[in-house]
């Protein structure tokens, strides 16, 4: 049995995102916009840096816009962010982002729980 494996695999570095949405105490934007120009310095060709979700229910990514709009913008790398709705895609896309990734739910029930709608 033989598989076919993809010419390419991309990778997604998403700790500035995924990482600090959940830390309780809070993340200066400052400390975000250092982590992810470091990230970006490394080499990685794609980073979600941001999430614009509620502030009200993941107060760590309040500052999405402004973290994504000050970052140092390396060639070749893009950064992109996390979205639940047309107003994140919209925000997102004010503030720049070069992607918008859209999470979807299988079910509406879940949905609704992980949106706070």
């Amino acid at each position: 049995f033989r598989q076919s494996w993809p010419s390419s695999v991309r990778i997604v570095e998403v700790g500035a995102r995924d990482g600090l949405q959940n830390e309780k105490q809070m993340v200066s934007t400052d400390q975000k916009i250092e982590l992810v120009n470091r990230l970006s310095d490394t080499g990685l060709v794609s980073i979600e840096a941001a999430s614009f979700v509620s502030p009200k229910w993941v107060p760590q990514m309040a500052d999405s816009g402004e973290v994504l709009n000050k970052i140092n913008r390396r060639e070749g790398v893009t950064y992109s962010a996390l979205t639940p709705n047309m107003q994140g895609y919209n925000a997102a896309m004010e503030a720049k982002a070069d992607e918008v990734a859209v999470f979807a739910s299988a079910s509406e029930a879940f949905a609704r729980k992980n949106t706070n709608c």
